[in-house]
Formats: C-alpha cells, structure tokens, sequence
C-alpha cells in the first residue's frame, strides 16, 4: 500500500517512509491512497483472537511494506510482557444499560496514547532500517499532556533515536507534569514552554517544514519525526482497538454480527476519533462517531456549521488533554470529505494559519454529517457527571471520559437512537485524583500524592503502580522556554552526544 500527502497528491510512498519522516515535506500529513476493506467473516475471526493477534491483523493491511514477523514481533513487544497492568490491553466495562466503556488507559502512562506509543518505536526503528540510511531520528513532540509521557516512555534509550518533548506551563495537571519532568534516558529532554498546547504544536509544525532546520539537521546526520498523531504509524494501531472492542461485543454476544454501534470518543487533536472514521470506512458496523469536546468547543461548532474558527477564547479545563483549538488531524478528514483535492486542503489549512478559520462546502458538510455528531461539556457538568457515574453505578471516570458520557447523554436526547454504544475511556482518574476529588464533593489536597491517596480509600479503587512510584521519582527537566527558542534548544539537543 502506498501513502501520499493531504498537500500533494502527486506524492507516492511506503508506509516505512511515511512513518520514519512523520510529516511530508510541504506541511501536510501521510495518509493512505486507498483504504483496505474487510467484511463480516474477518471480523468474525478476530473474535477468536488475542489483543495482540488482533492487531497484527488490521496492521499488516495497511503496513504493506513490513514483514509479518517484524509485525509480529512488534505487536507481542507492545502488548504483552506486563506491559499493560490488565491481561487484556483494551477491556470493556459492560454498564448494563446499553453503555459500554472501551478502558484504554491500562498501559504504563495510564492514558489512552500508550496504545499506540508502546508500538511505534518498533514500527519506526523497522522503517527507518529501511528508509533511513542509518541517520538518527529526531522525534518533536507537542503535547497537551498525555501524548509527552506516552511518547517518552515509548522511546526512552531507543537506539538511533532522541526525543524532545515540549508542553504548556501550566497547562497540564501536575501528576502530568511530573510523569514527565521525572522521565528516565539519556536519549530525552522535556520542555515547558508558555502558552498554549496551540503555540507548542505550530511551532513544532513550523520547525518540520523550515528549510534551515532541515538543512541544520542533516549537518549531523539527523532527521526530523513525529510521534504526535500527526504520524501515521501512531494513528493506525488506534483503529485497532475500535476492531477489538466491536469484537469483544459480539464474541459476548452483546450485538449481532453486523449490528451497527455508536461510538463516543472525547477528543481534542482529532487522532482518536479519526482511526474509528478509518475502522467505519474499512467495513466496521459503526452508526454514528459522537465526537465529544470540553469547553474548548471548535469541533463541535465544527459539526454543527460546517465551520472551523479558532478565534476564540482559549480555556484552561480539568480535561486539559482536550484543550486545543487546532486539531491538527482533521485535516486528515478534510482530504476525504472534498474528494482528496489536495489544492483544497492546502487553501483551507492557508486560511486557518492566516485567519484562523476556513469553511467546508455544503457536499462536504452533508458527508460529514453522515458518519459524526459533536456535542461539548462545561466543567460542572463534567463535576456531575463524575459524581453521578459512581454514586449510582459504583463507576470511576476521570474528567475527559466524563465530557464523553456528558455528551453522549445530550446525543440520546437529541436524536432518541438507544443502540448499544461505546464510549472510549481515554486516562486513569487517578492522573487527575485532585479534580476528581473535588467532583465528589471531597477537599483537595495541595499534594498531589495526597490527592491519590485520598481518591483510591474514599473509592476503593487502586492506584496504578506507575503513578504511585512517582512520588519517589528525581526531577530532571525543569526548563521553560518561549515558542521562539524552540529550535536553538533543539539544535543543542540534536548535536548533544
């Protein structure tokens, strides 16, 4: 199968390529030419499959290029071993209302992104075997919280590779913070920067596509890459688990094979709702992607209107992983919804970085209305709904699979569809034990270990081991940087030995 560009459709390269370098040359993202169908008896087979197994199956259809047993090898490395503290990497929770809950937060960082970060440093060390002529790779990453730890931990000592992390000061909650500031390898540097998850993300994007960065890169043999969701090898293994969880229901036989689902995905970057847009354009019975936003509400207005403006007030939120105004991915979509014209998407990502805003044509709007609905949720009502879910179910959700069920209840009420729906837990409650607290009408703590502690005896819920052994973690990185330093100190940090 061959990639090319949401900017260029003149391009044609191999999943390798697409992964090791991240983004095309002239800003725009890798996605593949044509997408792999499947029907009922292969997803039929994956029932009776391992996690693991599961997504070799959906990978190898799109990762042509790979050998099967590098694939393999590669999926058994992510997903067993005790790397995820559950036997399975991706349980459901059966609520017993027509409710399911898709946990994906059982990987070491706790947070929905290990699915795909414990698996792209094998994915990119192949590629780059094969792409890169022994040349280092420099990952950049912008996070709005979770993606930095994920990715850390993913490629932390990776030969052939060095990573760099750069977070909003004070964006991110502190037991975020510290998962990253306390980050182990000699390959890793993280940095705090002021402003925003936006201003990080535009000027890493910025710092890909400059010529003289390049050029400096290649001066010491490096080269740059993402392990954003901006990266194709770090979107793909998310369409795996919207395989597995459709599997799971009907191997319990919750659903009929071939009955369609509803998913309900809380999303801020576009990545995660997109791989089940791919997973339902591939053959997966899905009715409706219900795309789920905190108070920072753009892509609900998005789904609304048919248009996508960032001029607006950004705010700092107990969901702040969801707290971007440019969502990056959807740029993906676009270059499916109008056709894949790729003068199209590249004069509606010029008016979003010279206006903030562009608008999609009626035909688009009518395809996108066709397979999403947006809806959003304040903070007290997220507070509610963390209260409710345990005082009536005895079920713990954390802030951003709270804006999920929030929104997922106004979808029910709008449209009256009851099928059985999925929504994607995306962190532990435990990476946000202070906001959590106070949701429960309990004091929060000012130490944020306190908070932990007083979570899990006022639930019962345990800790996950990775959290609890922060508390005796060294800090090492504590550096805090304007968006315009950004590429001297990945200059020092690409020459550093």
């Amino acid at each position: 199968m061959q990639y090319t560009s949401t900017r260029d459709s003149s391009l044609s390269v191999s999943s390798s390529y697409a992964i090791a370098h991240g983004i095309s040359a002239e800003g725009g993202l890798f996605l593949p030419c044509e997408i792999p169908q499947v029907d009922l008896k292969w997803i039929r087979r994956l029932c009776d499959m391992e996690y693991p197994q599961r997504a070799q199956q959906v990978l190898s259809l799109f990762l042509t290029d790979f050998k099967d047993a590098e694939l393999a090898e590669a999926v058994e490395a992510a997903y067993t071993n005790g790397v995820f503290e559950e036997d399975w990497a991706a349980p459901l929770s059966d609520l017993s209302d027509g409710r399911f809950v898709l946990e994906l937060w059982h990987g070491p960082t706790c947070a929905f992104k290990d699915m795909a970060l414990q698996l792209l440093p094998h994915l990119m060390v192949s590629a780059a075997r094969r792409v890169l002529d022994g040349k280092q790779i420099l990952i950049l990453v912008a996070t709005s919280g979770d993606t930095g730890k994920a990715a850390l931990e993913g490629f932390h000592d990776v030969d052939g590779v060095k990573i760099a992390v750069f977070y909003p000061n004070e964006g991110v909650s502190p037991m975020q913070q510290l998962q990253m500031a306390t980050q182990k390898g000699d390959n890793v540097a993280v940095y705090a920067i002021e402003g925003n998850f936006d201003n990080a993300q535009t000027e890493v994007k910025k710092i890909f596509t400059d010529p003289e960065m390049i050029r400096r890169m290649a001066a010491c043999d490096t080269v740059f890459s993402s392990a954003n969701s901006i990266n194709w090898g770090r979107l793909v293994p998310q369409i795996v688990y919207y395989f597995s969880a459709y599997a799971d229901l009907v191997a319990c036989e919750c659903v009929k094979l071939g009955d369609p689902v509803n998913f309900v995905v809380p999303t801020g970057n576009f990545g995660n709702i997109l791989a089940g847009y791919y997973a339902k354009r591939m053959g997966l019975p899905v009715n409706k992607l219900i795309c789920a936003s905190n108070r920072n509400d753009v892509l609900t207005d998005f789904m609304h209107n048919g248009v996508y403006d960032a001029n607006r007030s950004f705010y700092t939120t107990i969901s702040p992983s969801m707290d971007i105004l440019i969502s990056s991915n959807l740029e993906r979509l676009l270059y499916e919804l109008c056709g894949k014209d790729d003068r199209q998407v590249a004069e509606m990502m010029q008016q979003l970085k010279e206006n903030r805003r562009y608008a999609i044509t009626p035909e688009m709007k009518e395809k996108l209305d066709a397979d999403f609905w947006g809806g959003a949720a304040d903070e007290d009502t997220c507070r509610n709904i963390i209260r409710k879910t345990l005082d009536e179910i005895g079920y713990l959700i954390d802030p951003h699979t709270a804006v999920a069920f929030s929104v997922y209840e106004q979808y029910k009420a709008e449209t009256g569809d009851t099928i059985p729906a999925i929504i994607l837990s995306t962190a532990s409650p435990f990476k946000f034990a202070g906001s959590v607290l106070e949701a429960l009408g309990a004091q929060r703590p000012a130490d944020e270990f306190a908070a932990v502690k007083a979570l899990s005896e006022g639930t019962g819920a345990p800790v996950p081991e990775s959290l609890a052994a922060l508390e005796k973690a060294k800090i090492r990185f504590t550096k805090v940087l304007l968006p315009d330093e950004m590429p001297r100190e990945i200059e020092l940090f690409a020459s550093r030995k």
